[in-house]
C-alpha cells in the first residue's frame, strides 16, 4: 500500500501542475510515491508468478513516469496527476500485446487487463484470430463485464460484415476497466484486490496474446533462432 502523503502529494499536483510547485517537492515524490510504488510492483510481480509468470516485469521498466509528453497535446501540464504501472507480456512489446495495468490517483484506483495500444499488424492478428475462434471468445468473455475499447464504425477489409463476432473484429482495442475506491491506495486490501482482478482477467489476456505469440514465434524460427 502507499503512505498517505502519497495521495496528498497527487491531490496538490492536480490543483498546481507546475513545475515550480513539483520540483521543491521533488524528494516528497520520490519517498513518497516513486519508491512505494517500485516496492509494490514487486509484491504483485509475486502474485504474478502464480497465474501470470510471463508477464513478471521489472519495477523500473513497469512504472511509468510521471512527466508527461506534451509534444503533440493541447494540454501542456507538465505532469499526470496518477502513477501508474504496466506488466506486458514478455517478448511481446510493451504496447501492442495485451497485458495488465494499473494506477492510483486522488479520485480511484484503475485496474485494467487487455490489449490497449495494438498497432497494425497486431490488429489483423487479433482480429484473425476473433473471427476464427468467436465463439471460444464469446465464451470466455460471459460474465466478465463491459469489454471496452475503441471501435470502427464498419467491419475492417478482409472480414466478413455478417461474421457473428463482427462487434469483436471492429474494435481496435480490446481490455476491461474498473475504478476501484481511492481509498483502497492507502489499505493493505490493494495488493489482494488488484491480484484478484489480474487474475480472473489472465486467462483472456492469454487469448488476446495467442496469435501475436504465434508470429513471435514463427519469426524467431525462421531467423535461425
Amino acid at each position: 500500500m502507499f503512505p498517505p502523503e502519497a495521495i496528498t502529494f497527487l491531490k496538490g499536483l492536480e490543483k498546481n501542475n507546475r513545475r515550480e510547485w513539483f520540483q521543491p517537492r521533488k524528494e516528497t515524490f520520490e519517498t513518497k510515491l516513486k519508491e512505494p510504488m517500485l516496492a509494490f510492483v514487486e509484491s504483485i510481480n509475486a502474485e504474478l508468478l502464480k497465474f501470470a509468470p510471463e508477464h513478471i516485469t521489472e519495477p523500473k521498466k513497469a512504472v511509468y513516469r510521471i512527466y508527461r509528453d506534451t509534444r503533440f497535446s493541447k494540454d501542456k501540464t507538465p505532469y499526470k496527476t496518477h502513477l501508474g504501472a504496466i506488466f506486458p507480456r514478455r517478448g511481446l512489446g510493451k504496447d501492442a500485446a495485451a497485458g495488465f495495468y494499473f494506477h492510483v490517483s486522488p479520485k480511484e484506483v484503475g485496474v485494467a487487463c487487455g490489449a490497449y495500444a495494438p498497432g497494425p499488424e497486431q490488429l489483423l492478428k487479433i482480429r484473425t484470430f476473433i473471427a476464427e475462434n468467436h465463439k471460444l471468445l464469446h465464451r470466455e468473455i460471459k460474465g466478465m463485464g463491459s469489454l471496452q475499447g475503441s471501435t470502427l464504425t464498419r467491419v475492417p477489409k478482409g472480414f466478413d460484415a455478417e461474421h457473428p463476432a463482427a462487434d469483436l473484429i471492429k474494435m481496435k482495442q480490446w481490455y476491461w476497466w474498473v475504478e476501484l475506491d481511492p481509498a483502497l491506495a492507502t489499505s493493505p486490501k490493494l495488493k489482494a484486490e488488484i491480484a484478484k482482478r489480474f487474475r480472473a482477467m489472465a486467462p483472456m489476456v492469454e487469448l488476446l496474446n495467442k496469435p501475436l505469440l504465434k508470429s513471435a514465434k514463427t519469426k524467431l524460427a525462421a531467423d535461425g533462432v
